[in-house]
């Protein structure tokens, strides 16, 4: 005998999924859609490439405009992600819990090294400045809390790129390409492949003569890059006692380490 609870099981079960809601997964659709496509696209661009008819997602784009994660770009035609999202994830415990875990770390680093240090993540084409600590003695070189950073001119902006899954960093580097003739990001990519086999990056900055990045990843559980940590090394020259570049290297590479373990992911130095 068929019990309504076999019939409402039954219903529930449509494209292999217990508890299908058509309308989330539509909204889900869009906005997954509209993460990877940063320049916006038109209602009939987006129920095209979703396969579905514009009138079935009207409401959903409508909906989501008036919550604020969607936005129309300048000609009003085209929708586009707004930093919602983003926003959201900070207040969501993962991004909590790294920046807790995170800022004792960054302290002990600062003190051990007298260097200032920072906590980047990648966001939008981007880096964005979510922790940073300054060196305790009088001279040092930071950056500021909530910086946008070029993606692509730091050692902490390689990191978040290089030390990703393949389809990730292609994704990123899509995300940039705007920004940059074709023949530089084919420059890029292979610094970004030496990144990737290191497991770290280093380099003179392009903007302060005199400082060295050095930047290692904090790891996720599946070994991909959710920030970078870095030490813009300044050398000082009447303090022969300073921790040296190869000793700060080695002192950032363990807190990245120590915080990728903290977060429940992998050593960033192996």
């Amino acid at each position: 005998m068929t019990t309504l609870n076999d019939e409402m099981t039954a219903r529930s079960s449509v494209n292999g999924r217990r508890y299908p809601v058509p309308a989330l997964e539509k909204g889900l659709d869009i906005l997954e859609l509209l993460a990877d496509t940063p320049r916006g696209l038109t209602q009939t661009e987006i129920a095209n490439r979703l396969d579905r008819s514009v009138s079935e997602i009207f409401r959903m784009i409508a909906c989501l405009r008036d919550r604020g994660y969607l936005a129309t770009v300048a000609d009003g035609d085209r929708y586009m992600l707004t930093s919602k999202l983003f926003e959201l994830s900070h207040r969501h415990p993962p991004m909590k819990r790294l920046l807790t875990e995170a800022m004792p770390l960054m302290n002990e680093l600062a003190r051990t090294l007298d260097q200032s240090c920072h906590l980047t993540v990648y966001h939008g084409g981007a880096q964005l400045v979510v922790a940073q600590v300054d060196s305790l003695g009088g001279m040092g070189f930071s950056v500021r809390m909530g910086a946008r950073i070029d993606i692509l001119q730091s050692a902490s902006g390689y990191v978040l790129i290089a030390c990703q899954a393949p389809s990730i960093t292609e994704r990123m580097l899509a995300e940039y390409r705007g920004a940059v003739a074709r023949k530089d990001l084919g420059a890029m990519r292979k610094v970004l492949d030496g990144v990737r086999r290191r497991g770290y990056a280093e380099m003179d900055s392009v903007q302060v003569r005199g400082v060295r990045g050095i930047s290692f990843p904090v790891r996720t559980f599946d070994g991909n890059a959710v920030a970078a940590l870095a030490v813009p090394y300044l050398e000082q020259l009447d303090d022969p006692n300073r921790k040296s570049l190869d000793q700060a290297r080695e002192a950032l590479r363990e807190a990245a380490g120590r915080l990728s373990l903290a977060i429940g992911g992998g050593d960033a130095g192996t």
